[in-house]
């Protein structure tokens, strides 16, 4: 191509798809879909960039393609006119043919690499990550006509690729993955704590928030501790009694005849519902079936059981059928609050039903 004029032209267009394609597919990577939800509703192109992360890997695909076929392209066009320009230029300067000729192979490679390195690649992937999506949504509808072209070629490319990962043990995906799992949300809350970013208490909150993904009702209980109870012939009186005792206000009824180590429980008793009754009167008419939950249930879960079906206290057992202490409402909501020693003391006292924090059952 011996025209200069047509020569720039042809390099400076090529260089802009290269930047297209970079450009689209940084803005894809980084952009929020929640936020192109949101701008889709009225706006034709933010449809089309939403459209466009549904299948990313099959645009990441038509990126690849592209940017590839703007480097070829460079290399075929470009560099060899630069190159053959500049051979006569070096030779003029009194250098051997051979010199000049190898002189300005390294020199075309070294024009032609930068203006594609930078220009073609560097500067739209800084501007695609600073505006990930604004440039996403610019950008979506020119992209979503260079697939409806290619997507045949498109398609084959990203199923021999996602036939490669499945053959090692990989599952491809279609999307990105958005958010953090719990260990880097963890990570994340421990570094802004070190740096001072977030307030000490506040990380203490969000780290018990975030513990509860991870921990089961199990790690609540307190093992070698038995639940505050009264046999199932008490009184009121003693029901009374044992609320004075330990500062609960849901006493749990004991039955010795059916638990496997001889020590089980048949319901519970509110203190609340004895208030009227002689102290002698018997508690068999204010028992209630105790609620249960397993050991190895998530807290998170736990949690969200005990407020749907509106119970406070929970008895937890193993998987043979043992209690092993109970856990309160309180407690779930106390460990996902911490209450950094601001409460009365009489809430502080360690609990004698089982639970390995504070509670008022």
């Amino acid at each position: 191509m011996s025209n200069p004029l047509v020569l720039t032209a042809v390099t400076a267009l090529i260089i802009a798809l290269s930047a297209f394609f970079v450009a689209i597919e940084f803005a894809l990577l980084a952009a929020k879909r929640h936020r192109l939800e949101d701008a889709a509703a009225t706006s034709r192109s933010a449809r089309a960039a939403l459209r466009s992360s549904a299948e990313l890997t099959v645009v990441l695909a038509g990126s690849q393609l592209g940017i590839t076929a703007c480097t070829l392209a460079l290399g075929a066009v470009t560099k060899p006119a630069v190159h053959d320009g500049l051979i006569p230029l070096l030779a003029g300067t009194g250098l051997p043919t051979v010199v000049a000729d190898v002189a300005a192979f390294v020199l075309a490679l070294i024009v032609v690499t930068f203006l594609h390195l930078v220009v073609g690649e560097m500067a739209p992937k800084s501007w695609a990550i600073a505006h990930p999506e604004r440039s996403a949504i610019l950008l979506a509808v020119p992209m979503r006509a260079f697939m409806t072209v290619f997507r045949p070629i498109l398609l084959a490319l990203n199923g021999m690729a996602n036939w490669c990962l499945r053959r090692i043990g990989i599952e491809p995906v279609d999307e990105a993955h958005v958010g953090h799992d719990p260990q880097g949300l963890r990570q994340l809350v421990e570094h802004s704590a070190r740096v001072g970013v977030l307030a000490v208490e506040e990380s203490e909150r969000l780290a018990g928030a975030l513990e509860l993904q991870s921990m089961v009702l199990g790690d609540l209980v307190r093992t070698g501790s038995r639940p505050t109870a009264v046999p199932a012939d008490a009184s009121v009186q003693d029901v009374r009694d044992a609320a004075v005792r330990s500062g609960h206000l849901r006493i749990l009824v004991e039955d010795r005849s059916t638990a496997p180590d001889g020590v089980g429980y048949a319901g519970v008793v509110h203190v609340r519902d004895t208030l009227a009754d002689p102290a002698d009167a018997p508690i068999a008419p204010h028992v209630r079936e105790v609620f249960t939950l397993a050991a190895d249930t998530p807290v998170s879960r736990g949690l969200e059981t005990m407020r749907q079906t509106r119970h406070q206290l929970a008895l937890v057992t193993d998987d043979q059928g043992r209690a092993r202490g109970v856990i309160t409402l309180p407690d779930l909501l106390r460990t996902l609050f911490p209450d950094h020693g601001k409460r009365p003391r009489a809430a502080q006292r360690p609990s004698d039903a089982g639970q390995s924090v504070p509670t008022s059952a």
